[in-house]
Parts: C-alpha cells; structure tokens; sequence
C-alpha cells in the first residue's frame, strides 16, 4: 500500500509537471534552437531501475491471449491481438516485437542514460537489449523503420531560466519532451496487442526529488496510432535512481 501510495504521488506530480512545462516549453522553442547537454534543467544520466507497482501482472508476466484491458482497441486491434502466435513470432524472428519504443519503458528493467553526443542522449535498456536515441538535432534524415522508431527530443523549461548557454543549475526547472515516430509494427504489450507504422508517441521525463533524497524518473507516455486505437492509450511509469550499474543485466528478447 505504501508504494503504492507513493506511486500514485508520483504519477499526480509528474502531471502537473508535464503540464506546465509542455506549455512553456512550446514558448521556450520559439525563442532557441534545439537544446542538449550543457541547459539540461535535470540530471537525467546514470542507472534507474523500473518501480512496478500497479498492473503487476500486465508488466512482470506476459500477459495470456486476449488480455488488452486498460488498451483503446479498435475491432481491427482486437482481431489482431486474437491472433497473436508467439511461436510464429520467434519463427519468424520478430521475438521484439514486444520490446519497442511504445512498449519498452513499461517492461521490468533498468535503463542506463547517458550522452551520445552533445545533441544525443542514449537510453540503454537490460530488457531485451534495447537502445533509444533521443536526438537534439531534429534535422537529422530518418532512417528505416525500427522498433525504437526515431525520437527528437527537446528541454521544455517550466521555471526561471537566467541564462541558457550556461550549465544546468537549481534556477532551471523543467521536463524532457521526447516525440517518437518511424517505427515498425510491433505490440504496446507483449501478448500481441499491436501498433502500427502509423504511431506517434509523446513521452515527458520528470525529475522528482523526495524529501529524503530519493530522485525518482517519471515518464509519462501518449501513444496515437489512427490505425489499432480507437483513442489515446496514457500510461506513466516510474523509475528510481541507483548508485551504479550493479544491477544492469541485458537479456535477450523473447515472445513468450
């Protein structure tokens, strides 16, 4: 109950978060280009280990055949979700389909962020072996559809900024707007509930620092596909920091 209690705390604060900073941060994107490392508002880099606190069986267990609750399907998901084979996956040698970007994050795991580059940050998941590339240049030439898709990402600043070459610092608040397109079909859940090439997914990342010191990474997700969803599905996960890598363990995927 306590965590839950907690998780709940989060989830609230996590949204007016993301809602003050989304919209300054459509004012903060008028006024400068492409933001990266050195104004980031937050430390988002090092090891987070996913906080699974609510649908327990949903996100620890694959799901079994027919279970799309908390999902917008259309008739067209559904009957597509009916059919899922994890047996013609793995034959065909699409065991990630239920690995990618709109499904990742909700899965048990721990992230390692770190930058790629001053205009990349790199977000490697132990579940599955997965990488996510949140690029700062959002003049970058797409390329082939993935499972991850492509994501341009952007600081959205929700309190006072003195000035914004300088480093980050406690006069600067704000969330990480991540956008998400370019992907390939795959499942927002791992028993075969499908997305299709035609998704968006918006995603903001919260820093919430507890009174004890404990700093916790929310991330809220708006994932639209006109195709397989009927409306908007809106999951927030959370995830707490670690002081290493210790726990970090990639695993490989599997449809099961």
């Amino acid at each position: 109950m306590k965590h839950a209690a907690a998780s709940r705390r989060l989830a609230v604060l996590a949204t007016a978060a993301a809602l003050i900073a989304a919209h300054c941060g459509r004012v903060a994107a008028q006024q400068a280009a492409p933001l990266a490392r050195d104004p980031a508002p937050f430390n988002i880099t090092g090891y987070w280990v996913s906080l699974i606190t609510e649908e327990w069986v949903q996100r620890m267990t694959t799901p079994p055949p027919g279970d799309y609750r908390f999902l917008p399907l259309n008739a067209a998901g559904r009957a597509l979700a009916d059919s899922w084979s994890p047996a013609a996956d793995e034959a065909a040698g699409e065991a990630c389909k239920g690995y990618a970007a709109p499904a990742i994050m909700r899965l048990p795991s721990r992230l390692q962020i770190g930058w790629e580059d001053d205009m990349t940050l790199r977000v490697d998941i132990d579940t599955g072996t997965q990488t996510r590339l949140f690029h700062f240049d959002h003049t970058r030439t797409l390329e082939a559809p993935s499972w991850q898709g492509h994501s341009t990402a952007q600081w959205a600043y929700s309190g006072p900024q003195r000035d914004l070459a300088s480093p980050a610092s406690a006069d600067r608040q704000g969330t990480l707007h991540v956008d998400t397109t370019n992907l390939r079909p795959g499942y927002l859940q791992k028993n075969g509930v499908p997305f299709s090439e035609a998704t968006f997914m918006t995603e903001y990342y919260n820093l919430i620092v507890m009174d004890d010191g404990t700093e916790y990474l929310v991330v809220q997700a708006f994932v639209d596909d006109p195709v397989y969803l009927s409306d908007h599905w809106v999951r927030t996960v959370q995830f707490r920091r670690e002081p290493n890598g210790e726990g970090f363990n990639p695993t490989t995927c599997s449809a099961y």
